[in-house]
């Protein structure tokens, strides 16, 4: 039992002194990438929780088509306009990219994009902002006008 205890808390110490290395607060004047992704000087930042639709995906409202993807982008464009943002990252993902969540002032970001309809809530890695998709999907704002695709499947697809 006490050894199991004393794995366990090792175990544990290791993984939050690991996390907490990693983590990190950047601030600056973000260059948009696309809808959940943002570059702050050399710092590549991918928003926490979120997925936002791929900058070449096309959703449909009726028979038409429409570039949501573009359309997510420039709204992120639009809401940090010409603001320097803070960056609370919490690690790195496979692609060397930091997770954090973003703030203008005291807004979040992450949490904008998603109750605005121009992300959704990114439930495989988290379930932060469900309740601001719902509200997002029940008012139909952004990509809940029509019909979309998720952008993660849209991705496995178009490798």
């Amino acid at each position: 039992m006490v050894v199991k205890y004393l794995t366990f808390s090792i175990t544990l110490s290791l993984i939050l002194f690991f996390n907490h290395a990693y983590a990190k607060t950047i601030y600056g004047k973000p260059r948009i990438i696309d809808g959940d992704t943002i570059h702050i000087g050399k710092s590549k930042i991918r928003l926490h929780a979120i997925d936002a639709p791929e900058t070449k995906q096309k959703c449909t409202k009726g028979s038409i088509k429409w570039n949501c993807g573009l359309e997510s982008t420039q709204f992120l464009v639009d809401l940090v306009g010409n603001y320097e943002i803070k960056c609370d990252t919490q690690g790195q993902d496979r692609y060397n990219r930091y997770i954090g969540i973003c703030y203008i002032n005291n807004i979040n970001i992450n949490r904008q994009m998603v109750i605005n309809g121009w992300a959704i809530a990114y439930r495989y890695y988290s379930l932060d902002y469900i309740k601001e998709e719902k509200i997002a999907k029940s008012k139909k704002v952004g990509i809940w006008i029509g019909e979309f695709e998720e952008p993660y499947l849209f991705r496995k697809k178009n490798k």
